[in-house]
């Protein structure tokens, strides 16, 4: 059985539910289209007894795999933003309403996160009871490059990982590959890519004696992902953990090494604002549960829109970015130290009593 869409494949192959994401042009971004696919296939197969688990990859240009999602269509997110299209809304509660399903699906849920995965494809795939990466992973949650937040849940997944990581890459959307992504607590294990399709191909093609049965069947394919990347973890723990994002800067921009200064450098070119609201977040979250962090994160996302009419830092920063391509965001405000504590704390009051919160209904 297949069911094709344009930007969705999904199909049920022998026991084993297998989802390719179909738009590589734009890097398997997400619309809201391809989430409501997802969402109505994924609430399908979770009580359909014949699929034992889920498979899903992204696709390239030349075919299969190769990047597997660069986060959600932001040329839609501004064009909706700029014109106050109330489709915006749908997206951002019906993308982390999948993220929550993703996370309590129940079945083995396999995600194989080659080539590039970020953002909203990072919020498909950090739920998964198992994630896959290749020597071509690139993981990376950059949202503070477009004047936004790590969202998808990434409150929640950035604040687990070990020390203070969760913190370093929320604030300079820095990227990683697939030997840190393990080393970090965001995925489970390596497999080189030339062995994907092979992989792919053999779960749809044998039988397993349950859920359980998949998943380990891809776990013994799995081999040693070689040496971790990132050589600054003490330096990471070191800084990040300071506790506010000026002295943070500070204390980078007063090193003596080249690390610290090209770190502090990345931070600079951040929406300021953004920063601030995203340590308040990634910290706030350590304490949360998933529903409750993508509750909090609705909450912020709405202020990103609407807090301050005409002076959204997303609808700027993707302007910069994708839009007009200058690279040259006006921030407001422009500098780190010139952030008002009250603005910040404004991100985190919820637009909604409880009762009516569009994300009520997440447990």
């Amino acid at each position: 059985m297949t069911e094709t869409t344009h930007e969705v494949i999904a199909e049920l192959r022998g026991q084993v539910g297998c989802i390719t994401l179909n738009r590589p042009r734009a890097l398997n971004a997400l619309s809201l289209g391809m989430v409501r696919e997802l969402m109505a296939v994924l609430l399908d197969w979770q009580k359909n007894d014949q699929v034992l688990g889920v498979a899903i990859r992204g696709s390239n240009k030349e075919g299969a795999f190769g990047a597997f999602c660069a986060g959600g269509d932001i040329r839609f997110l501004h064009q909706a933003g700029t014109v106050g299209n109330p489709q915006i809304e749908d997206f951002f509660t019906e993308e982390y309403a999948l993220n929550h399903l993703i996370h309590n699906f129940g079945k083995p849920y396999i995600a194989f996160m080659d080539g590039i995965v970020m953002g909203g494809g990072m919020g498909i795939s950090q739920g998964a009871s198992l994630r896959v990466v290749t020597e071509r992973t690139k993981m990376a949650m950059p949202e503070t490059i477009i004047g936004l937040f790590p969202d998808v849940g990434g409150g929640y997944f950035l604040s687990r990982c070990p020390g203070r990581v969760g913190e370093w890459l929320a604030l300079s959307g820095e990227t990683i590959g697939a030997a840190d992504a393990i080393a970090f607590k965001l995925a489970d294990g390596f497999l080189p890519a030339d062995q994907q399709a092979g992989l792919w191909d053999a779960l749809g093609a044998q039988s397993f004696a349950s859920g359980a049965a998949v998943q380990q069947w891809v776990e013994s394919k799995m081999i040693a992902s070689g040496a971790c990347q990132v050589s600054a973890r003490g330096q990471i723990d070191q800084y990040f953990s300071l506790p506010d994002v000026p002295t943070i800067v500070a204390a980078l921009e007063g090193a003596g090494d080249d690390w610290a200064r090209a770190t502090a450098a990345l931070l600079r070119k951040r929406s300021p604002l953004m920063l601030h609201v995203v340590l308040e977040q990634i910290r706030r979250a350590r304490t949360m549960d998933l529903a409750d962090d993508l509750r909090m994160e609705r909450d912020m996302v709405r202020h990103c829109f609407y807090l301050r009419p005409g002076q959204s830092e997303t609808l700027e920063g993707i302007r910069a970015l994708a839009v007009d391509k200058d690279q040259s965001p006006r921030w407001n405000p422009a500098r780190i130290e010139d952030v008002a504590p009250e603005l910040v704390q404004q991100f985190f009051k919820s637009p909604w009593p409880a009762h009516a919160h569009p994300l009520a209904a997440l447990r």
